[in-house]
Parts: structure tokens; sequence; C-alpha cells
């Protein structure tokens, strides 16, 4: 098997893994006991190193523990620019000092169908990448799931609304007859001050938990929110939507603030589920 090996392991996450273990282990126990009304769709959540923002991740993770998905679907941006609007990996399998997750091929083969139908593309396969974001989500998968799941990873590096769309519905087709977890990764606001960050970030979560995708998308060319990962979570409220979600609830919020104790330039973080309430 050809596994994606981790840039990051041991930086934005512990490199041990009976380290990372514990300290994701303590984040979740954290939030042991919350429960939401109805079935659970899909989550937002921050993609910083887990000093910064793992606890606002753990909020949501802590709610995958009694789930038993085969599939789950991250979504994240991309930080370094690419050549396609749209990559994925070309590895068989994601690896993490906690083990390997493989990639869902058929649940690829189904998305890159949609996507050539839709826009006359597929998402561009890449080796070694080394993007965070979608990488720093797989450890909190690993100890929140108890089964064994693949994986479909998606990199989004385009935030036109046409895009954004078809790769919304592409996301529910590739999901539609697996039992799915849907997650888009992003950061919020970065490097403001605590006070205009909080403002900024409260109306991009408001947006999100209205579940608007255009919205999410139109707040930053209207300078009233920010977020790193706007189109993973245009598409997963997209899909999540397609596959029966109709309710959003905030489940944590903080900033870098919080954590380092250093107020004038900050970066946001929430964490959303997106469920279905009958």
């Amino acid at each position: 098997m050809d596994v994606r090996p981790s840039p990051i392991a041991g930086t934005w996450y512990p490199g041990s893994a009976s380290e990372l273990a514990q300290s994701i282990d303590s984040m979740l126990n954290a939030h042991a006991g919350s429960t939401l009304s109805g079935e659970l769709i899909a989550i937002v959540v921050p993609h910083a190193g887990h000093r910064y923002s793992g606890s606002v991740a753990a909020a949501a993770y802590a709610l995958l523990r009694n789930l038993a998905p085969d599939l789950v679907v991250v979504v994240s941006p991309i930080h370094r620019p690419r050549r396609a609007p749209i990559l994925t990996t070309g590895h068989d399998a994601y690896g993490t000092p906690l083990g390997v997750i493989p990639v869902d091929e058929e649940a690829l083969a189904i998305l890159d169908r949609s996507l050539e139908s839709a826009l006359q593309m597929r998402a561009l396969p890449i080796h070694r990448d080394r993007e965070h974001s979608l990488e720093i989500q797989i450890p909190f998968l690993q100890r929140a799931l108890t089964r064994p799941f693949q994986l479909l990873p998606l990199m989004l590096s385009d935030t036109r609304p046409s895009l954004v769309k078809a790769v919304g519905h592409a996301l529910s087709t590739a999901a539609a007859n697996k039992n799915t977890l849907l997650i888009a990764s992003s950061d919020l606001s970065h490097f403001y001050p605590q006070k205009v960050a909080q403002k900024l970030d409260q109306e991009m979560l408001s947006r999100i938990t209205a579940m608007h995708p255009d919205r999410v998308l139109a707040a930053e060319r209207e300078g009233v929110g920010f977020a790193c990962g706007r189109a993973a979570i245009a598409s997963v409220l997209i899909a999540a939507r397609e596959l029966g979600a109709n309710k959003a609830k905030l489940l944590s919020y903080a900033t870098s603030g919080n954590v380092t104790g250093d107020e004038q330039s900050v970066v946001g973080y929430g964490s959303v589920a997106l469920l279905h309430q009958p």
C-alpha cells in the first residue's frame, strides 16, 4: 500500500503514538457526555495545531464516539498554490503515528464521475502534499471512531460558487449509498485583534449555522467574515443538506488568544454540527 507520509507529525501534533493518543483522549474526555438531538450528518472543525484549536475541534469529535461510519469525507482548503481547483491524494492511504487510514477508491471514482459531468474535470491526484488542514483531522478520527473506516480526502483551491455547488452535489452523490460522515476543515479570521476577530467570526458562524453556503462564500467579498476553508464549508453545507441535514448548532468557539494570552493578533476557531432532526 502506498501510504502518504505525515509531514506534520511531531510539530502540529505529537509525533509519538502514545503521547498523541493521550493528548486527543484528554481533549475528547473534556467533552464527555455531550449529546445532540438528531442524526449527525457533518461537522465543521478548525485545523490549527492541536495545541491551539484542538479543544474546539474536540467539541465536535466527542460527538462521534458512538458513531460507526464506513466513509469519512474530509474537505479542506489547500494553502499552497496548485494548478487545479480540486485536488485529492494520489496515495492509497494516509499515515499518522496512530496508524493507516485507506482511501475509499470507489467513493472517489463516483465523485470524479459527478465532477466530470458537471465541470468537465476530475480531482487532481497529488503525491506527498504538505497540506496540514486535511491531515490534522485524521488523528481525531482515529481516536473518536472505534471501527475501521475509509477516507475520501478533497482539497479545494477555488471558491467560485458554481464549482462549489458542483463539488457539494458530487460529495452527496459519493456518500449517498454509504454510512457517511462529512467534515469541513477551516479556521476563521486571521491576525486581527481579539475584539475585531470575535465580531468577524460571529458573522461567519451565523452564516454557517444558518446553513447558507452562498452567504458563507460571500462573507469575505463583503468584508464581514473570513474563513480560509470557506469553499470547503460551503460544499459540505450543500452536501449535508442534500443528505438530509436541516439544523446546525455551534458547539465551541475560541481564538488563539484564549490559548496564548496574546490578543493583539489572533486566529479564530469554531466547531459546528450539522444534523437531521425530524
